[in-house]
């Protein structure tokens, strides 16, 4: 049982009331309630208003609150960027378990990699009564670091590790991951390496990894210009899209691809594939993420691997551990690592370098 605790949205002089959102807003608060409870009765210009007064303030409606009967809710808010990408629901699933045992339910919103609706979704779980929110990267608008510290809600940053952080993270450093995937193919022999990157606005670990294999090729005195990357939207579509993009352009052929994670990496492999090349002979490619048919592609895909379950577990139980009230570890690492595969080979193009070459 977990011990019980004050309910952190009820009524409290320092928090924000109805009367504040009315007064910069510039209505009554009889039209903030009808925009809250019957938002049909209250013109779109007066919505849009309010809705940026609520945002603006933190404003969290008391639902929940007035629902309880008790002074606890038992909801844990999860917030992922998709539900279409299997990692995160490993990491969902993970983390539920561990709430289920505790006897807490999962609320789970989705935002699309768009850091305003994940504001958005996080005030409605609040909303709903989650008392504590579980977070993918550590790039939030700061309004929602706000909303989070002003109603002392426990949170936790997942899929990045930094014990510099004034956030507690669980997770690992994106950078140092994706740059064992450029050792691996500058090790091979690689000189002529591209990268096919995830959309990097708003999106810390995109960032991350980019900014991992670039330090990692400059140490082997290789360049990767941007005409050498494509950033692209996580689909097996976009993946193909993205290879065509980057082998149809001027200069010499690159003889490696790293990916921003396997959904992409099996778009590579389908167009290079599609183009008549070899793998691993014309060209290497390397995933990120090991997702379950990355084993299973043609060839089987090298990888870095991410024990998403590992995350979900230990983001569950420091979550756990602050509602209890226990000592927990604000900055908890898992390890990644790379998985070798058939898909990445030493380059067989004239002019490739050996090992002794790096």
């Amino acid at each position: 049982m977990m011990p019980e605790s004050r309910n952190r949205f009820q009524d409290d002089p320092s928090r924000v009331r109805i009367t504040d959102v009315a007064k910069l807003a510039g209505c009554a608060p009889a039209t903030i309630s009808r925009a809250i409870n019957n938002p049909e009765k209250v013109s779109p210009e007066k919505r849009s208003r309010i809705e940026s007064a609520m945002l603006e303030l933190g404003y969290v409606r008391n639902h929940a609150a007035r629902a309880l009967r008790s002074q606890r809710s038992n909801m844990v808010g999860v917030l992922i960027p998709t539900l279409d990408y299997a990692l995160y629901a490993r990491l969902v699933g993970a983390a539920n378990a561990r709430f289920s045992e505790a006897g807490i339910s999962t609320l789970i919103a989705t935002f699309g990699y768009d850091l305003d609706a994940e504001l958005k979704e996080a005030r409605l779980l609040l909303e709903r009564g989650a008392e504590a929110l579980i977070l993918v990267g550590d790039r939030h608008r700061p309004s929602l670091y706000e909303l989070l510290d002003q109603y002392e809600v426990p949170f936790v940053n997942t899929y990045v590790f930094n014990s510099k952080s004034a956030y507690p993270t669980v997770g690992f450093d994106n950078s140092s991951a994706a740059a064992k995937a450029a050792q691996h193919l500058v090790h091979l022999g690689h000189r002529r390496i591209c990268v096919i990157s995830g959309i990097i606005r708003d999106n810390d670990r995109t960032t991350r990894r980019l900014e991992g294999i670039r330090g990692e090729l400059r140490k082997h005195g290789i360049d990767l210009p941007d005409s050498m990357v494509a950033e692209s939207p996580y689909s097996i579509a976009s993946g193909r899209r993205a290879c065509a993009l980057l082998l149809s352009r001027d200069g010499a052929q690159p003889t490696a691809i790293i990916c921003g994670n396997d959904v992409l990496a099996l778009g590579a492999l389908i167009e290079c594939t599609a183009k008549g090349m070899e793998i691993p002979g014309d060209i290497s490619v390397v995933g990120f993420d090991n997702l379950e048919y990355a084993m299973h592609s043609n060839p089987p895909l090298t990888t870095i691997d991410v024990p998403a379950e590992e995350m979900g577990a230990d983001a569950a139980d420091y979550i756990l551990g602050k509602l209890s009230g226990s000592e927990v570890a604000t900055h908890v690492s898992v390890e990644v690592q790379l998985i070798l595969r058939n898909s990445s080979a030493p380059p067989k193009r004239a002019g490739a370098h050996s090992d002794s070459d790096v």
